[in-house]
């Protein structure tokens, strides 16, 4: 533990170094210079004893949240600088030594610091720096309706053109704008699909985090097919210490509870039938199952009695189900959603063209469709926001569904 402290102490005073570099050769000014200094220090200790003071019997909070966003803000910034920098100073030792030998009358082994790579630098680090800031006063809430039409040539006919809404991760503990959630509920309802499934993360881990917000969702009009739900990894409440495990599980329960408050039918490892007209589909929901997180999902026992034969629709929380033990599964399921990802809440996406987030160095599935000889797994962005309060490029998704018969020509 001492050692970890070190060596993050020693990582964070070479960054603070670099980036002191860096004003250093385009400002001259001896109070800003100063009064960088000085921010920098309170900076770095508010951030300091704002995780040492972090109460894991409460878990996050609105505070840890401005810091991990502080954290971001400040130092991925600098560390863009450090690299530079750095990379700067490597070719001035090469120049230098190679100088040195060539040059033996030469007595300046180093050259000074270029003060256009700083500018370079500085205006590069500008970007991520603004990005974050957007992301938790704009991009946090701002809300995108993604459309997506899935074909499958055994669809019941009277099941084509069926739509479903998708959300998931609402992570209600970390809302601060009752304006804004209630422009999302809006949006939710004007898409008038036949029926919403929402795949878990209710909130971050205590079920008081949803009171003030249970007459907002109920606001989500009827679905004429229904209204269900599973469970997400941070439903269990596992991410804090509790003083009792009864306390724990009087908290699952209750968290469990508040799906059936917002109109919801909650299914744990278990399937119902969607009947319209004389054809009908399954849908099987699990709890949560997850390839690095919990695994309390069954997927035998809430498919049981489901025939191959039958189309199939999955809510299950986390994608990594789908990569280990849905896509090959004997009972073919055709269409599985989930979340859980985020897509991290950072990350480049120009749709129908270019997505990239660090997510996808974790998950293979972690945004948007995925298919695996026919069957599809689709993975919504999330309707919330945790851990860091924002979203860059990766924005807060409401997702529409459209199941169509025949053969997908894309």
């Amino acid at each position: 533990m001492v050692f970890r402290l070190l060596f993050l102490s020693l990582i964070l005073l070479i960054i603070e170094l670099y980036a002191f570099q860096a004003l250093k050769t385009l400002l001259k000014l001896r109070w800003v210079l100063v009064s960088y200094q000085i921010l920098s220090v309170l900076v770095l200790l508010f951030i300091v004893i704002s995780f040492a003071n972090f109460d894991r019997s409460v878990g996050q909070t609105q505070q840890t949240m401005f810091t991990t966003g502080l954290l971001l803000i400040v130092y991925i910034p600098k560390m863009i600088l450090t690299l530079l920098l750095l990379g700067e100073d490597i070719f001035r030792i090469g120049a230098g030594s190679l100088s040195y030998l060539l040059e033996k009358n030469n007595t300046e082994f180093l050259s000074s610091r270029r003060k256009f790579v700083s500018q370079i630098g500085l205006g590069i680090a500008a970007i991520p720096f603004m990005s974050l800031i957007y992301g938790i006063t704009v991009g946090k809430y701002n809300y995108k309706v993604i459309k997506q039409r899935i074909f499958f040539p055994d669809l019941p006919d009277a099941f084509d053109g069926f739509k479903i809404t998708h959300i998931s991760d609402v992570h209600s503990g970390s809302f601060d704008n009752p304006e804004k959630i209630n422009y999302a509920i809006d949006l939710v309802n004007e898409q008038n699909s036949d029926m919403i499934l929402f795949t878990g993360d209710i909130v971050n881990t205590d079920a008081k985090e949803m009171h003030p917000w249970l007459d907002t969702f109920n606001r989500i009009q009827k679905h004429e097919y229904g209204k269900y739900s599973v469970l997400g990894n941070h439903d269990y409440g596992e991410y804090v210490t509790w003083p009792t495990e009864k306390d724990k599980e009087d908290n699952f329960q209750a968290i469990k509870g508040l799906y059936g408050q917002i109109g919801f039918k909650l299914m744990l490892n278990e399937h119902t039938y969607i009947q319209k007209g004389e054809d009908k589909i399954a849908l099987i929901g699990v709890e949560n199952w997850g390839h690095n997180f919990k695994k309390a999902g069954d997927i035998n026992k809430a498919s049981q009695h489901v025939v191959k034969e039958d189309f199939k629709i999955l809510m299950s929380h986390d994608p990594s189900h789908w990569e280990h033990e849905v896509q090959h599964h004997n009972k073919h399921f055709h269409l599985t959603l989930s979340g859980h990802t985020h897509g991290m809440q950072f990350g480049i996406e120009i749709p129908g063209y270019f997505k990239w987030s660090l997510a996808q160095y974790v998950y293979t599935q972690w945004a948007g469709l995925y298919e695996n000889m026919g069957r599809y797994i689709y993975v919504n962005r999330g309707f919330g926001f945790h851990a860091y309060p924002g979203r860059v490029g990766i924005m807060p998704e409401i997702t529409v569904i459209e199941l169509k018969k025949g053969k997908n020509v894309a």
